[in-house]
């Protein structure tokens, strides 16, 4: 009865189109009232409270550094280093995109920031090449999903908050699986390049990649820093992101020079926004997740799928092919806040490491960002790069499936996540 109250409520107000935030607090209050239980005060406490964590002041620090990255010019500077070391192989464009796209993910964190840099840069250079515009736009989206992979990722602090996991943890074992999707990325738009008759460009001299590299030596350090005081225990996430924020901050008003003190009221403004949406997010899903703790729906969930918490890996493909269609229809973050409390104890009792299914739900929920109907960086990569987004979509597929591959590898072979996870963490 829990369930059925929970998901149906859940499922009636995403048809009506209220804001998923919205739909969120009902569906805890709908579960607060069944369980005889609803009182204004505890639902207050509830959305107050679960802000109220100095794990989640580093989400709107790390969406200030990578407003910071792009005003300041740290992006376009990891796009033209790229540019210069992988530009001149044919398709050589679609591999900066995939290059930039690794190490602009371990600047922001974030998908949608990536993805407007990525097409407001190297798209318009991909069509004037000569590239189909539907298949540049959707390598730069498939590369744009990395951000919440690859540390610093804002989708794992909400996911460390909402399941009290160890952010550091899941942070350093995304590290592998991003750079494995790179990887795919990088063979699928091999062999769909040598279907495109577009000339690569000149190489550049050592003389040009040496100054592209010097150039782009301060914001290359950023993710130096953080992952290194991460690893070795020096900083938290959260410090860590007010590091990021800071580093950005000077080296883009004394370093390069590209931010000006007059830009940093709408700057922060823009930030403030993103920031607002997702705490608010946050603060709306800790009701119902209060509530599936005390209804127990984990364990109601165990009950129901008693027959494949035997076998861990078949556990595990179940989630991911449940996780793929609620991604098709929800964004990133509220994913994150519905499933994660009521899954990691499931996993955890079927013996399965939290941190690996934590990784594993992370590229799942990211490959949700390119999947349509809602397909949240599509749309980013439409608004910039002003594509037709059932185009994008077509151009997307390739892409598309070699992330599923990818998925579906670490699900057979789990200690492709947790082995290099375990040798970075000590």
């Amino acid at each position: 009865m829990t369930i059925a109250l929970f998901s149906s409520t859940l499922l009636l107000m995403i048809a009506i189109g209220a804001p998923i935030a919205y739909a969120l607090i009902i569906t805890g209050a709908a579960l607060m009232w069944q369980m005889d239980l609803f009182d204004g005060q505890i639902l207050a406490q509830n959305i107050i409270n679960s802000v109220d964590s100095f794990a989640m002041i580093a989400v709107p620090l790390f969406i200030l550094a990578g407003e910071m990255m792009n005003e300041g010019g740290l992006s376009r500077r990891i796009i033209a280093l790229a540019q210069s070391l992988v530009g001149h192989r044919r398709g050589g464009l679609g591999f900066v995109a995939i290059f930039a796209g690794v190490l602009l993910s371990s600047l922001s964190g974030s998908a949608l920031a990536d993805a407007a840099s990525l097409s407001a840069l190297l798209l318009p250079m991909m069509i004037a090449a000569g590239h189909n515009r539907a298949r540049a736009g959707g390598l730069i989206a498939s590369s744009a999903i990395i951000g919440p992979i690859i540390p610093p990722s804002i989708g794992f602090i909400v996911f460390g908050v909402a399941t009290n996991l160890s952010i550091s943890k899941l942070f350093l074992a995304g590290i592998m699986p991003g750079l494995m999707i790179a990887v795919a990325l990088a063979v699928t738009w091999f062999f769909v390049a040598r279907n495109e008759n577009v000339a690569p460009a000149p190489r550049a001299n050592l003389r040009e990649k040496g100054t592209a590299f010097v150039d782009s030596l301060w914001a290359l350090m950023l993710p130096v820093i953080i992952v290194v005081g991460l690893r070795f225990g020096v900083v938290t996430p959260t410090e860590a992101a007010a590091v990021a924020a800071t580093y950005a901050l000077f080296v883009s008003l004394f370093v390069y020079r590209e931010l000006k003190i007059s830009d940093l009221p709408a700057l922060v403004l823009r930030a403030g926004k993103v920031s607002a949406g997702v705490m608010f997010l946050v603060a709306a899903a800790a009701i119902p997740a209060w509530m599936i703790a005390i209804a127990d729906i984990p364990g109601q969930i165990v009950e129901m799928i008693g027959p494949f918490m035997e076998s861990p890996r078949l556990l595990v493909f179940v989630l991911m092919l449940i996780i793929i269609l609620v991604g098709t229809a929800m964004d990133l973050t509220p994913t994150i806040l519905l499933l994660g409390p009521i899954l990691v104890p499931v996993v955890a009792k079927a013996g399965v490491d939290p941190i690996y299914f934590g990784v594993m739900f992370m590229i799942n929920g990211a490959i949700g960002l390119i999947t349509p109907p809602v397909g949240t960086v599509l749309n980013v990569v439409c608004a910039v790069g002003k594509l037709d987004y059932d185009e994008l979509v077509r151009g997307t597929m390739p892409f598309f499936l070699a992330q599923l591959a990818v998925l579906f590898l670490l699900v057979i072979f789990p200690e492709l996540v947790t082995v290099p996870a375990q040798w970075i963490s000590h």
